[in-house]
C-alpha cells in the first residue's frame, strides 16, 4: 500500500465499472446477503448464495465446533459450481453489510486458488442509491467447473498461532467489536478475551462511516494501521 493508492487496486471494483461490464460473458456477480434478502432485489445478473453466507458446511449453524474454518473442498466445489464460478470466471462479490460477507467469499475463493475475484466498493446500498440496474430474476448458471486447490498459507492454524504468540515479527490484529476485545461481549462462547499482545482495530474502522460503507483510501488505512501498531514490515494475523 502506498500513500498515492492501493497496493492491489484490482481487489476492489467501483459501481461505474460493474455497470459497464454487467454483460461480460466471463463475469459472475455474487450477492452475499442472506438468500431471502437477495430474492427481494439484487444487481442485474447476480446469483445468490443458498448456503450459510460464511461459505462453511451447510451443517455449520448446528455444529460449529466440527466445521470451524471453511467448507471442505468437495462442498466448496459444489457451492461454486452452483453459482456458476469456473476456472476462468471473473467474480465480483457484494453485500449490504459493509462488505463483511463479500470479503469472506473473496477470501474463500482465494483460499481455494481462485484469485480472479474482487469486492464491489459500497456494495448493494451504493448500487441501489445510484439507481443502477437491478432485478428480481434469478439466473440459472450452468456448465462451470471449479477445481479447489487449497492454499494453507492463507489460514493460521491453532498450532501456528499459539507458537508465535510473543514473536516480535508477528502481529495479531483483532478486528472484532470493542465489546469482544474487552471481553464484555462473549457472543455465547465459554471463554472471552483476546490473544496476548494482540492489537485492536475493529473492522468497521476500515470503511467510511456513511450509508455505503465504502473503503477508506490508502493513506487513511496506512495511518490507521500504523497508529494501531501494525507496521508494514511485519507478518499480520487477523482474527
Amino acid at each position: 500500500m502506498t500513500q498515492t493508492g492501493y497496493a492491489r487496486p484490482e481487489l476492489l471494483v467501483e459501481t461505474e465499472w460493474l455497470e459497464q461490464h454487467l454483460h461480460d460473458p466471463d463475469l459472475r456477480i455474487v450477492d452475499c446477503d442472506p438468500f431471502d434478502v437477495y430474492r427481494r432485489a439484487h444487481v442485474e445478473g447476480a446469483v445468490g448464495i443458498r448456503v450459510h453466507h460464511y461459505i462453511k458446511q451447510p451443517e455449520y449453524p448446528t455444529d460449529n465446533r466440527k466445521y470451524p474454518l471453511v467448507a471442505p473442498p468437495d462442498t466448496a466445489k459444489g457451492v461454486m459450481e452452483g453459482l456458476g464460478i469456473g476456472e476462468g470466471t471473473r467474480v465480483v462479490a457484494y453485500d449490504s453489510n459493509g462488505s463483511l460477507w463479500a470479503a469472506r467469499l473473496w477470501w474463500v475463493l482465494n483460499y481455494y486458488g481462485h484469485t480472479r475475484v474482487a469486492v464491489l466498493n459500497g456494495g448493494w446500498k451504493k448500487w441501489f442509491d445510484e439507481g443502477r440496474p437491478m432485478t428480481l430474476e434469478v439466473p440459472k448458471p450452468q456448465g462451470a467447473v471449479f477445481n479447489p486447490r487449497a492454499n494453507p498459507d492463507l489460514a493460521c492454524t491453532l498450532e501456528y498461532g499459539t507458537a508465535n504468540v510473543g514473536n516480535p515479527d508477528v502481529v495479531y490484529l483483532d478486528v472484532r467489536s470493542d465489546g469482544e476485545w474487552t471481553g464484555a461481549n462473549d457472543r455465547g462462547n465459554k471463554r472471552a478475551g483476546r490473544i496476548p499482545d494482540a492489537v485492536h482495530l475493529e473492522w468497521l474502522n476500515f470503511v467510511r462511516d456513511d450509508p455505503h460503507k465504502t473503503f477508506k483510501d490508502a493513506g487513511e488505512l496506512r495511518r490507521l494501521l500504523e497508529r494501531a501498531g501494525v507496521p508494514p514490515d511485519r507478518e499480520v494475523v487477523t482474527y
